[in-house]
């Protein structure tokens, strides 16, 4: 879809996605250094829970805490498939939660009320209204 008011086909003009990476981009060069952001994206990518404990299966299998594995049906970066696998290691887990979103990796940002009930069901809805009621 075009940006309004533009021609991406006809030259010069952006589609509408473009906009909006241009627009986030932006509003994050204002809150964010650009050096934190290539440190944790390195961690992020070379992160390995299983580094040190034995290997990843053992590390989720000491998990303790009350858990909630959440995917985004539509996310290439970590897929739904790895997110069952790290769900189905952890003991007491009640499994893989699905979050339907055409948006990738970006859903978790998206689609607020999805998340929230997952999160509402985790803590129990009155811890989590009372988090999110002092967090306003």
């Amino acid at each position: 879809m075009a940006q309004s008011g533009e021609d991406p086909l006809g030259g010069g003009g952006r589609f509408a996605v473009e906009s909006y990476l241009d627009h986030h981009a932006e509003k994050l060069t204002f809150r964010f250094d650009a050096n934190s952001y290539v440190v944790l994206t390195e961690a992020m990518n070379s992160h390995d829970i299983g580094r040190g404990r034995g290997g990843t299966a053992a590390a989720l299998s000491r998990v303790t805490a009350r858990t909630a594995v959440a995917a985004i049906e539509s996310d290439r970066l970590y897929t739904p498939d790895q997110n069952a696998e790290i769900a189905a290691g952890i003991k007491d887990c009640p499994g893989l939660r699905v979050v339907a979103s055409p948006y990738g990796h970006d859903g978790f940002l998206v689609e607020v009320e999805q998340v929230g009930d997952i999160l509402a069901e985790l803590l129990g809805e009155d811890e989590f209204l009372e988090y999110a009621i002092s967090d306003s």
